[in-house]
């Protein structure tokens, strides 16, 4: 019981650092809730609970750059909301068997996006920049991109900060503090909506994500202090690595194991 409680505080901790400096974080957090024996589909529910706090506080700290962009939130709420709801419902509506065989599926997925985030934002911007004056049409598919987005996000959390910049880059959006404020907006109404209805089906495994959570606090304020002395290139490179190696060791535990 107390190697579980050190084991999750730190995952949480190592987690919250990452997500603060990097992003990536729920490539240590769901990992670790597994590993102490909680099953994927409840892993799942607790990681989106654990990750949500460090949405909302990061969210108010950029909450100048997100009141810029009045005209735009309702519909941006309203569609996260949506889709937050049908990722919630399509993760409890799935069979355990086969969300376990979907795991390494989806931590590839996100891994893939993680590692070419990078580039995909900058195609995506040039693509944005290019269009401009987008049709009524345009309009409608980022819409139904962002519906898809947030649908992911309810989910399966790993993974969505990227996915996420990815759309707003489409959008048009080229300041990085009002991607990264609108990114955190997105990312805390799709899980405190996918969270609400993990609580109505009792999901969620609160001693373990409420451990989880209190490290992931930790580890966002201890970034805060460390980020100036540590170098992004060096944890994303980190995160590169660990992002693999949790990738393929579910691969072979699920179809080799």
């Amino acid at each position: 019981m107390i190697f579980e409680l050190v084991f999750l505080f730190f995952a949480g901790i190592f987690g919250g650092v990452i997500n603060s400096i990097a992003g990536g974080g729920s490539f240590i957090t769901f990992p670790a809730l597994m590993f102490v024996g909680i099953p994927p589909i409840i892993a799942s529910a607790t990681n989106t609970f654990a990750s949500c706090a460090g949405y909302m506080s990061g969210t108010y700290a950029f909450r100048k750059e997100i009141s810029d962009h009045k005209d735009e939130l309702f519909r941006i709420i309203i569609i996260s909301l949506i889709g937050g709801i049908a990722g919630a419902w399509l993760l409890l509506k799935t069979p355990e068997a086969v969300f376990r065989e979907a795991i390494p599926w989806l931590l590839l997925f996100a891994t893939v996006l993680f590692v070419f985030g990078g580039k995909i934002n900058a195609r995506l911007k040039k693509m944005a920049s290019n269009h401009r004056h987008a049709s009524s049409i345009g309009g409608i598919l980022l819409s139904i991109i962002l519906l898809g987005v947030s649908t992911y996000g309810g989910f399966f959390n790993a993974g969505l900060g990227i996915i996420t910049l990815s759309y707003l880059a489409l959008a048009g959006h080229t300041n990085i503090n009002t991607m990264n404020g609108l990114k955190l907006l997105i990312s805390s109404t799709v899980s405190l909506i996918a969270i609400a209805l993990f609580i109505y089906n009792d999901v969620i495994a609160w001693y373990e994500g409420s451990i989880v959570l209190c490290g992931t606090l930790a580890g966002g304020y201890v970034a805060a202090n460390v980020s100036r002395q540590l170098p992004q290139k060096h944890v994303r490179q980190f995160v590169i690595v660990a992002s693999i190696a949790t990738t393929l060791y579910f691969f072979f535990d699920i179809y080799a194991g």
